[in-house]
């Protein structure tokens, strides 16, 4: 039973299984394409938002070198020009302009030609064994009188500091003329801008938990200012500054980092130095927003795949429901019930179920025909067999009731045909072809009283039946055939000194009635025991010429193939000839049963 319920759930399993195969992946690839969507959003969003930053802060910083270009001009056109430099209002006017911009600014200094200071801001010395003429700044605006020259960090050792502190700056360099009062004597201007200023306005800007950074070269990629500077410099983070700040501005994706990690660079040139500013953006970034999202994906992915698969079910069970209900009237009907087809759900189902149903009403039509055309042939067969026992026997009987007569014996003539009469009141049973085995032995004891007149009392007959199956149903006339085989075939040419026995018995076994014939005659073959009740048997019909297989034959018609007649024999030793029948119950709706057959009829103990 468990096996059929499995293979009646496997249609609603199959279509539940594919539909949630399709839930599950159609919701697992929309939620990876939207996340994948959002992180290339993301990614746009970061690089939109980087370069934005990076304007603005390219701008203050352009502002800021602009504002040291101004002091460099303010020094070079307005001080220088306007005064002697060796003059107490130079001094004054220099000393004014570095105390304006001393926040941005860590010194002042002018040399002439030779390396030589001549006048500094704050007032100081410069230290001994400082030779100028040999650094960068100075070779630069030396060679180069029509630039300004910008240096890259470093820590400034020009000049003696009582607190003996040093400190980082970047170095602005100009030549400059009329150093020398009315002469045109040339000079280098110097101004030592704050580093610190610089790398303030860059740390505001860098987020080193963002997964982005920003950082500052030359235009010969030398660092300026990197977020990451110490660890550059202890080996502990590489990056590939110089070839990237060899880029022109724009930007740079899939780029690969010397740790193998993808990232976007944006290169932005600054004015007035050629410097760039480098944004950095990590693709592979974790934000708050990012994780976020990923969770919301994730409980919105699950929450759409449960309501999905809640749908498929109530759409699978839709689906296969009506196909179950008509299955389970057709495994109904196949189970011998009478179930009314299920006639459902969509239009197809409909219309196969009422296929199904017009099919087992044709069945069933053709059923009751073909039964109808079996129960009509069955009773001619068994009206037919009926007819060819009855007279054959009138005939012998009559024969014998002639030569009793004839022999002047009219008391045994007499008795003949009382006990003649009483066996066709028998045999006759109103024309019905069932009667109770009580009859069938009444009729069975009148025929041998007949036959005993005719072999003048030469064998004894013995009844040994148990009275528990007089109340049961037999198919009538089926032991006179056996008993008349038993007497010329068995005993009939025996001499009293062998004295010839046939014995009759009858008993019940659980729900099976058993008749059995035994003679102590000459017995039979095995090939003739074995022939004896087939359809194609050519030897003499023993007895009334339509042997043991008319008897056979009408059992099977009435009761089945399972019921029928049992020879046994051993030559010399004598034959058993046992009836097999059902015990059902001699009572007037069995009888009826088996007069219609076709109709089911109920053995002793079936309810």
């Amino acid at each position: 039973m468990s096996m059929k319920k499995r293979k009646v759930s496997d249609i609603q399993s199959v279509i539940m299984t594919v539909l949630s195969l399709m839930t599950v992946i159609t919701s697992i690839s929309m939620g990876l394409l939207l996340y994948n969507r959002y992180e290339m959003a993301m990614r746009q969003n970061e690089v939109r938002n980087t370069q934005n930053l990076m304007e603005s802060t390219v701008n203050s910083m352009e502002q800021y070198l602009k504002n040291m270009r101004q002091i460099s001009d303010t020094v070079t056109y307005n001080i220088i020009q306007a005064f002697d430099v060796s003059s107490p209002e130079f001094n004054q006017q220099l000393s004014f302009l570095y105390d304006f911009n001393k926040d941005k600014i860590q010194s002042i200094a002018l040399y002439d030609m030779e390396g030589n200071l001549i006048v500094a801001e704050p007032v100081t010395l410069q230290k001994d064994g400082i030779e100028v003429l040999w650094q960068s700044w100075f070779e630069n605006a030396a060679e180069e009188i029509e630039n300004m020259h910008f240096s890259t960090p470093h820590m400034q050792n020009l000049f003696q500091d009582d607190a003996k502190s040093y400190h980082w700056v970047i170095s602005l360099s100009r030549a400059v003329d009329g150093i020398d009062g009315d002469r045109p004597e040339n000079g280098i201007l110097l101004v030592d801008m704050k580093y610190s200023f610089i790398e303030e306005m860059m740390n505001q800007v860098n987020d080193q938990n963002r997964g982005r950074y920003y950082y500052v070269c030359d235009g010969e990629g030398n660092l300026i200012y990197h977020p990451y500077a110490n660890e550059i410099s202890n080996g502990l983070f590489e990056e590939d500054f110089s070839i990237v700040c060899s880029n022109e501005d724009g930007v740079y994706k899939n780029l690969r980092s010397p740790s193998g990690d993808k990232q976007t660079a944006i290169v932005s040139t600054i004015s007035y130095t050629g410097w760039k500013m480098v944004g950095i953006v990590k693709q592979d970034i974790r934000t708050d927003s990012r994780e976020q999202f990923r969770i919301y994906m994730v409980i919105v992915v699950i929450m759409l795949i449960m309501m999905l698969l809640l749908v498929n079910r109530i759409v699978s069970k839709r689906i296969s429901s009506p196909i179950l209900k008509l299955d389970a009237s057709v495994r109904a009907y196949e189970a011998g019930e009478k179930p009314d087809i299920y006639i459902g759900g969509s239009y197809e189902i409909r219309h196969l179920g009422k296929s199904v149903q017009h099919s087992y009403e044709e069945i069933e039509r053709l059923m009751k025909e073909i039964v109808k055309q079996q129960n009509e042939r069955r009773k001619s067969e068994l009206a037919a067999l009926q007819s060819q026992i009855n007279p054959h026997f009138l005939y012998n009987t009559l024969e014998s009731i002639t030569w009793m007569v004839e022999a002047n014996k009219n008391q045994d003539a007499v008795f003949m045909i009382s006990e003649l009469a009483k066996l066709f009141r028998i045999s006759l049973s109103r024309g019905k072809t069932i009667i109770s085995i009580e009859d069938e032995l009444k009729h069975c004891k009148n025929y041998m009283n007949i036959q005993k007149y005719r072999y003048k009392e030469r064998f004894v007959t013995e009844y040994d039946v148990s009275e528990e199956i007089y109340p049961f149903c037999t198919v009538k006339l089926i032991l006179q055939p056996i008993l008349e085989n038993a007497i010329y075939y068995g005993v009939g040419n025996m001499d009293e000194d062998d004295q010839p026995k046939i014995i009759v018995k009858g008993w019940k076994d659980d729900a099976e009635i058993y008749l059995s014939v035994t003679d102590n005659g000459m017995g039979m073959r095995h090939e003739d025991v074995e022939n004896i009740l087939k359809d194609n048997q050519k030897g003499p019909k023993h007895g009334s010429g339509v042997g043991l297989i008319n008897v056979h034959t009408r059992i099977q018609l009435m009761f089945g193939n399972k019921y029928g007649l049992i020879v046994e024999s051993e030559p010399d030793e004598g034959t058993t000839v046992t009836i097999h029948l059902p015990a059902v119950p001699y009572t007037k709706e069995n009888c009826e049963v088996l007069e219609t057959p076709g109709k089911p009829v109920r053995k002793e103990g079936e309810s």
